[in-house]
C-alpha cells in the first residue's frame, strides 16, 4: 500500500490546495493530509477549525484522512506509515523554498521521498495568505477557496465577503 501525507498549516484550505489533493489522491493508495500546529505561526483559523475544514472538503474522497500534528514532519510521517512527502509547487520561489527544505529532510529521513506537484495554472497566484487579505478586506473569494471555506472566512473576519451569487 502506497502512503503518502501532504503537510501544511492550511490556514485556509485554498481550491489550490485542493487540486494537489485530488490529484494525489488519484495516484496513490491512502492520502493523509496533516494539518500542522505551527506555534511560530499565528493563525486564523484554531488547528480544530482547520481540521474540520479539510475534513468537509475531502469527505468524498475515501482514500484521504485528515490528521493534526505538531513537531518534524517527517516523524509524523514516518507515525502514519507513509514513505512519500507531498508537496504543491506554483512558482520558482516555492521551488527554491521546497528544494532547502527537501535537502534537510532528506538528511532527517533518507526513506521518505519527496513527489512535488505542479498546481494547476488556474490556481497558481493563491495563497493563504492572500486569501486572508482580501477576506478581510471583503473581496470576493469564488473559485479560490471552497464555498464552506469562504463561509468560514467570513464568519472569521465578521466583513461582508462576496460568495458566489445566490450561495450567501
Amino acid at each position: 500500500m502506497i502512503v503518502a501525507v501532504y503537510p501544511g498549516t492550511f490556514d485556509p484550505l485554498t481550491c489550490g490546495h485542493m487540486d494537489i489533493i485530488e490529484r494525489t489522491a488519484a495516484l496513490i493508495d491512502r492520502l493523509v493530509v496533516g494539518i500542522y500546529e505551527n506555534p511560530g505561526k499565528k493563525p486564523l483559523f484554531s488547528l480544530e477549525q482547520r481540521v474540520r475544514l479539510v475534513e468537509e472538503a475531502v469527505s468524498g474522497l475515501s482514500n484521504v484522512q485528515v490528521r493534526p500534528f505538531k513537531g518534524l514532519t517527517v516523524d509524523f510521517i514516518r507515525q502514519t506509515g507513509g514513505r512519500i512527502m507531498i508537496r504543491g509547487l506554483r512558482a520558482n520561489s516555492d521551488f527554491e523554498r521546497e528544494f532547502e527544505m527537501a535537502l534537510m529532510n532528506r538528511k532527517l529521513a533518507p526513506d521518505i521521498e519527496l513527489l512535488c506537484l505542479m498546481t494547476s495554472s488556474q490556481y497558481q497566484f493563491l495563497s493563504s495568505s492572500l486569501i486572508k487579505e482580501v477576506a478581510k478586506l471583503g473581496g470576493c473569494l469564488e473559485g479560490m477557496v471552497p464555498d464552506h471555506v469562504a463561509a468560514a472566512l467570513k464568519e472569521e473576519v465578521s466583513l461582508p465577503i462576496e460568495l458566489a451569487p445566490g450561495k450567501d
